[in-house]
């Protein structure tokens, strides 16, 4: 079944900023006691121009997902899903931002956060064993969601094939590779860049499917870096090696 969008449900004071501003939203639920705070003003007058309905309340917290809604929560139109072949024509080359299961949807928002500063348009995440792109997700975003694509498919090992089939390059970070991912000739070509769960990294049949393999380089002694760190290291490194930044 295909998916219905992502961002049904927006909270935090960023992320439901952005989420006004792309014109998604229909019901803006706010706290009394926020109203006179630097932009809620702004806020709910903009929210009211776009046609949505503003509900002031004592405390957003119990229509709330998350544990600090920062004072809005956001009813929303989903944002549409989006197909791998239209998230390869974002970019020119394509470049893509591959998650391996990661588990923790505030990684995922982080994520979403590098991939739009770094010029990376596009995310595939897997919907079965991942972190789900919620409300939690879209907060840690702060409005990077409204703008990154995201692509939600099943089978990321699948999806790869496909992507190889279209042409993408599949490079996949791994702590265990000889190669560095810094300077690598394949990241001007179209490519997507697999990053592996935290913790565990790639899975097997993910690995497999990569054409490279590579790492980021420590000097310390330390095993890994964060998913969120390591993903925006490698958006960055894309940046980099096409003359974005």
């Amino acid at each position: 079944m295909a998916s219905a969008g992502i961002g049904h449900r927006v909270e935090g004071f960023h992320a439901v900023v952005a989420a006004v501003a792309a014109g998604r939203v229909s019901t803006l639920h706010v706290e009394s006691g926020r109203m006179d705070g630097a932009g809620y003003e702004e806020l709910t007058a903009a929210a009211a121009a776009w046609g949505a309905v503003v509900d002031v309340v004592a405390d957003v917290r119990p229509l709330a997902e998350t544990t600090a809604p920062q004072g809005v929560v956001a009813d929303a139109v989903p944002i549409p899903a989006l197909s791998l072949a239209e998230a390869e024509g974002r970019a020119s080359p394509a470049a893509l931002l591959v998650l391996d299961h990661l588990e923790d949807p505030r990684n995922v928002g982080a994520a979403a956060r590098s991939c739009l500063a770094a010029g990376v348009p596009a995310i595939v995440t897997s919907t079965r064993r991942a972190a789900p792109i919620g409300a939690t997700a879209f907060k840690a975003a702060a409005g990077a969601l409204e703008h990154v694509a995201v692509v939600e498919v099943s089978s990321i090992a699948k999806a790869l094939e496909r992507l190889r089939s279209d042409g993408v390059w599949l490079v996949g970070l791994s702590g265990q590779a000889e190669q560095s991912l810094f300077g690598l000739d394949l990241l001007t070509e179209p490519v997507a860049v697999v990053v592996g769960g935290e913790g565990s990294g790639l899975t097997r049949l993910v690995a497999e499917r990569c054409d490279v393999l590579a790492k980021l380089p420590m000097v310390g002694p330390t095993e890994s870096l964060n998913a969120s760190v390591a993903t925006a290291l490698a958006v960055y490194e894309i940046a980099r090696v096409r003359h974005l930044v």
